[in-house]
Formats: C-alpha cells, sequence, structure tokens
C-alpha cells in the first residue's frame, strides 16, 4: 500500500471522529437548553392546587334525610371543577345536613345543590316520601311519642285505646293497628343535630300506605293513639298493608288487650252472665185463690190459678205447698 492510500484513510478517520463528537457536543447543548426552557417555564406558570369538594362519604339512597355523617371534603383537580360543586370554604357542611336528595349519589359523588332539597323549600316533605307512600300527621303528647325520644328517621308502632259497648256495659281495650311505620317528622323537624336536647312535639308524621292512612285517620276519631318505638334492628316491613279488622292480623302481630286483662276486678266483655240461682216459692191457696209467696218475701197472685169456686157451696179453706222452681232472668 503506498504512502498516500495511507495518509487517505487516516485523515478521514479523524474527519469521521470529529464529526461525531462535534454532533454529539451539538445534541447535549441542546438537550440542556430544552430542560432549561422548560424549567423556565414551570416556574413561570406553576400548577393550580387541587380544591376541596364536598362529596358523598357514604351512598345516598332518593328520598334520604342527608346526616354529617353521609358527607365528606375531597380533593379535587381545579381545573377541571364545575360551576355546580359544593368548594370548601364557601359553605360548611352543616348548612347541607337535613336536605333530602332528589337522585342517589354514590360513594365519592360531587355533592351538587340542584339534586338536594333543602328543610323549608317548597316540595321538600314531598322529596321525602318514597315512591306510592302518603304522609299522615297524627297527635303527639309526653306520654303517647315516648317524652321526645322518637325522632325522624325512627320506627314506631301504632297503638289505639278506645271504648266498647259490651252487654256488661263499657269496657277500654288497646290493640295494635300500624306496625313498623316509619317517622319523616316530628311537629315541623326533619332531622335531628347532634347535642339537640329532646323535645315533646306535638304532632308526629308518618309515611304510610294509602289504605294506612285511611286506617290512622279513622282511629284518631275513635279514641287516643300512642306511638310505641321499635328496635333499628328490627326489618323494614311497615309498607305492609293490613286490614286491622282481619283475624289474620293476629298472625302478623296486631295484637289486643282488654281491660279485664290488666285488672282482675273487671269483667271480660265476652263472658255470658251467670245464671241466677234457683228460688224457693209458696203457694198459698184460700178459698178460690192461689198466691204464690217468694221466700225473699214478695208476694203475688197467680196468674194461671183457676177461676174461684162459688164459696157459698164450699167452705173457706187454706192449702199451702211449696215447690222450687228456676227464676226466669230479668
Amino acid at each position: 500500500m503506498n504512502s498516500k492510500r495511507i495518509a487517505f484513510l487516516l485523515l478521514a478517520v479523524i474527519v469521521a471522529g470529529a464529526t461525531a463528537f462535534l454532533a454529539r457536543a451539538w445534541l447535549q447543548a441542546e438537550r440542556a437548553a430544552i430542560v432549561a426552557q422548560a424549567g423556565e417555564q414551570r416556574q413561570i406558570t406553576p400548577a393550580k392546587p387541587a380544591v376541596q369538594v364536598l362529596v358523598a362519604r357514604a351512598a345516598i339512597r332518593t328520598g334520604q334525610i342527608i346526616k354529617p355523617d353521609d358527607l365528606r371534603w375531597q380533593p379535587w383537580p381545579q381545573g377541571a371543577l364545575p360551576p355546580t360543586y359544593i368548594i370548601e370554604g364557601r359553605r360548611p357542611i352543616s348548612d347541607f345536613v337535613g336536605a333530602v336528595a332528589r337522585s342517589p349519589f354514590h360513594i365519592g359523588e360531587p355533592i351538587v345543590e340542584v339534586e338536594i332539597v333543602m328543610p323549608g323549600s317548597r316540595g321538600f316533605l314531598a322529596a321525602v316520601l318514597r315512591s306510592g307512600m302518603r304522609a299522615v300527621s297524627v297527635p303527639a303528647t309526653a306520654t303517647s311519642a315516648v317524652s321526645g325520644f322518637i325522632y325522624a328517621g325512627d320506627r314506631v308502632d301504632v297503638l289505639l285505646t278506645h271504648v266498647l259497648n259490651s252487654p256488661n256495659g263499657q269496657h277500654s281495650a288497646t290493640e295494635t293497628i300500624l306496625r313498623n311505620a316509619r317517622v319523616i317528622a316530628m311537629d315541623q323537624k326533619l332531622d335531628f343535630a347532634p347535642g339537640d336536647k329532646p323535645d315533646v312535639a306535638k304532632t308526629a308524621t308518618l309515611e304510610l300506605t294509602p289504605k294506612q292512612t285511611e286506617i290512622i285517620t279513622l282511629a284518631v276519631k275513635m279514641g287516643d293513639l300512642s306511638l310505641v318505638l321499635r328496635s333499628l334492628q328490627d326489618p323494614e316491613d311497615g309498607d305492609r298493608d293490613p286490614d286491622v279488622a282481619d283475624e289474620v292480623s293476629a298472625e302478623l302481630g296486631y295484637s289486643y288487650t282488654h281491660d279485664s286483662q290488666v285488672s282482675r276486678l273487671i269483667k271480660s266483655p265476652t263472658s255470658a252472665p251467670a245464671p241466677e240461682a234457683a228460688r224457693s216459692a209458696i203457694f198459698l191457696l184460700r178459698g178460690g185463690s192461689r198466691t204464690k209467696q217468694d221466700l225473699d218475701g214478695s208476694a203475688s197472685a197467680d196468674p194461671s190459678a183457676p177461676p174461684a169456686p162459688d164459696s157459698a157451696k164450699q167452705g173457706p179453706r187454706t192449702t199451702t205447698f211449696t215447690r222450687t222452681f228456676p227464676s226466669v232472668p230479668q
């Protein structure tokens, strides 16, 4: 190989190496410039911080009264924040306690005001009622409403105490006419905030079926109503539509109690009157007349006696005999 060819190859290798070195240096410089420019942009326009949005802590059903434990604050990107969301700092959670959900909310779903009804708003009570149910108010007192310890959301039995007329006179009776009815309001309060003192309400509003509203409306006219508080662990079977006058109602737990079952001094209204004891009587025959003389001292003429004979033909005589016979009930 001649010296010219060798020199040309060496020159080509040197040029290629220099070109690669210069290209690498240029790429590194460009990359550093891009990174620096991006850092400057981040410093100039910082990211928007997340805001706290009111969301459902637990699933909320349609018609459910919202409680404090049903709500919480959750971070939400401010860039994707609709104007209908409720933001922390503008309104507290307490403003929405006692509201009723128009539609269901899933866990973590933001609460929007158009989907809830605030207490005192028009249509609030109608939003509380479930589909097909009715609201009816009944009078309440300290003794008939468990001394003010019944609140909205509780479930109660309804008892009727009234006077019955029987052959033995008037008797009092108490019977269960409704079971597991849902209380939706006490007076005009549909919620109970922690720290509230028990307050004896004058009326209780119940959620009932159409048939049950007829029963309770008539029962108010018949006697006194009492509300009996049920356990929260009882199943929700208050949507039954019972016929309280039916014999089957006893099998469903609709019992009754007469005053004779409370006091032994009161005779049962269903017991038959005791037959009177047999009495003894004396019949006196004087001449042609016959008189019945009871042993209790009363005397009366016997209408079944035969006509008196002619006393001129038969002399005066007196015959006495006794007979025991059952008396006829008066």
